[in-house]
């Protein structure tokens, strides 16, 4: 990891490079410059469809930009919009690195952006939120729950966990989104008893925080084990008494595990997906993948007849689960977010199985995926109906051709589908992340078959970052746009955010996409 300065606009940005990455199954070394920063005033942040030589963008179908935000050229994560009355406000967070802030004219190492989008036109920046102490850099995870909702919250404030660093959880009091009180460090992660190797020994990830039971699902690394990445569960739903609950994986990741250590390659788990009475979750998100369905009340209370039944043990870590999948060397399982009781009206007429239980699968596209440089990665869609023997059924991937996207630089591929559900989206459309080839809308009403049906592709800008490979033993260098990842919210909007310091981008649905979803 190196340090890069540059000049933008008379400011000193600075951002982190990480030169080398293999990637498990291939002896491929390619560079992935990571993150960058630059800025420009506040008051030329925010850009409307009106002002935007986007809106001429001929890279979109039934899809249009509505607003855009450089986010102070901050290398962009994770969009989570929450409802404050009538007002609709996005967290997004951050990989490391760091950047100028017009607000209070300070280079701050990156953190989370809270930005008002009540106008979806005209977002606006209210926070910029380091993260705590010298040793965290980014803040890429987020989550916010209403005390309203939560067993044991105060019905009068609204709270957010976020990611510190790789180093902690944290708790913050979000009622006036502009000025984020913090509560406590909720725990802090702990070191993996594997050799440190070039990700680390110690990190987190992606996290969920379900509001009703106030069960968070945290990604981290519980002290000993033998990976960076595992799920940590704890009670939430008093955010004044956080409680650690258990921590959980697939057998051999465990402290008292022996023989050899994971590949280093191998994170762990990358999300959950808590819904019902089942955890969906992926584990590997681009290669050597694991799916894994869980019963939550078991994963919560462990096996009664154990003598210490949270304990990480191979029986224990084995007792919540329904089935898994194993994947090829070369996917993985970024996320399965679940689609329940799924009618499908081509089989509406059949004896049987009109009705059906299905998940969405991304594997997501790494570093060997700029310049097309490894195995593509693509969406899968599982048939679980039979949930003991989950099934791929379909798959859906974005042509290279005619848009040649394996020569614009940057990563081919998807990255994630959308997290929040949506009544008028969850049985229709599924909107995915494919970085350079932007925001992909998907017709789902038959998850046999399904079919694009919107696209939109923005553009870079002077933020964009370049990203280099080496192709055939040349170095190649290209800046290119890298969504992210999306996120949706009740009007129907999408955010979209970059990974290589573009920005956000709200679009809204047009034409046929837009009659799907009754908008």
């Amino acid at each position: 990891m190196i340090l890069v300065m540059r000049r933008i606009g008379g400011k000193t940005m600075c951002h982190f490079a990480q030169l080398f990455r293999p990637v498990l199954g291939f002896l491929i070394v390619f560079p992935f410059v990571l993150l960058s920063a630059c800025s420009s005033q506040q008051d030329e942040t925010s850009q409307s469809s009106d002002s935007t030589p986007q809106q001429e963008n001929p890279n979109a179908w039934n899809m249009q930009l509505v607003g855009h935000h450089d986010l102070q050229a901050r290398p962009a994560y994770q969009p989570e919009v929450h409802a404050y009355g009538d007002r609709r406000i996005l967290f997004v967070g951050q990989h490391a690195g760091q950047s100028y802030n017009p607000q209070t004219d300070l280079v701050e190492v990156n953190g989370l952006t809270i930005l008002d989008v009540t106008d979806p036109s005209l977002p606006v920046l209210l926070k910029h939120l380091p993260p705590t102490g010298l040793e965290a850099n980014g803040s890429q995870h987020v989550q916010i729950c209403d005390g309203s909702v939560l067993p044991q919250g105060d019905p009068n404030r609204v709270y957010m966990v976020r990611t510190n660093g790789l180093i902690s959880y944290e708790m913050f009091d979000v009622t006036n989104p502009a000025e984020p009180e913090f509560m406590s460090t909720i725990d802090a992660t702990g070191f993996s008893s594997r050799p440190e190797s070039s990700r680390g020994n110690r990190e987190t990830h992606k996290l969920q925080w379900e509001c009703e039971t106030g069960i968070g699902y945290f990604n981290g690394t519980p002290e000993g084990w033998r990976v960076t990445r595992a799920l940590q569960v704890y009670d939430l739903s008093n955010p004044e008494q956080p409680e650690h609950i258990r921590d959980f994986g697939l057998v051999g990741w465990e402290p008292t595990a022996v023989g050899e250590f994971p590949e280093y390659l191998v994170s762990g788990l990358h999300q959950t997906f808590a819904y019902g009475d089942r955890i969906y979750v992926g584990y590997g998100s681009g290669n050597a993948g694991t799916l894994q369905i869980l019963d939550k009340d078991k994963l919560l209370n462990g096996d009664p007849e154990a003598a210490d039944p949270l304990a990480p043990t191979p029986e224990n870590l084995v007792y919540p689960q329904i089935s898994r999948l194993d994947m090829p060397s070369y996917w993985g399982v970024h996320t399965a977010k679940p689609l329940l009781g799924f009618e499908i009206s081509d089989n509406e007429n059949d004896m049987g199985g009109s009705v059906r239980d299905f998940l969405i699968v991304p594997s997501e596209a790494g570093g060997s995926a700029i310049y097309c440089r490894g195995v593509r990665d693509i969406v899968f869609f599982l048939d679980i109906t039979e949930e003991e023997n989950p099934f791929p059924v379909s798959s859906y991937q974005v042509p290279n051709e005619p848009h040649d996207f394996c020569n614009d630089g940057g990563r081919f591929g998807p990255h994630s589908v959308h997290d929040a559900f949506h009544p008028d989206f969850d049985r229709t459309l599924a909107i995915f992340s494919y970085f350079n080839a932007g925001i992909r809308a998907v017709d789902i009403r038959n998850p046999f078959e399904p079919v694009e049906v919107a696209y939109f592709i923005p553009e870079t800008t002077e933020n964009t970052i370049e990203m280099c490979a080496q192709v055939n033993g040349i170095e190649r260098c290209d800046s290119a746009i890298q969504t992210n990842n999306v996120n949706i919210d009740d009007r129907g909007y999408i955010y979209a955010v970059d990974r290589s310091n573009t920005g956000l981008h709200i679009v809204e649905l047009q034409g046929e996409a837009r009659t799907l979803v009754g908008l």
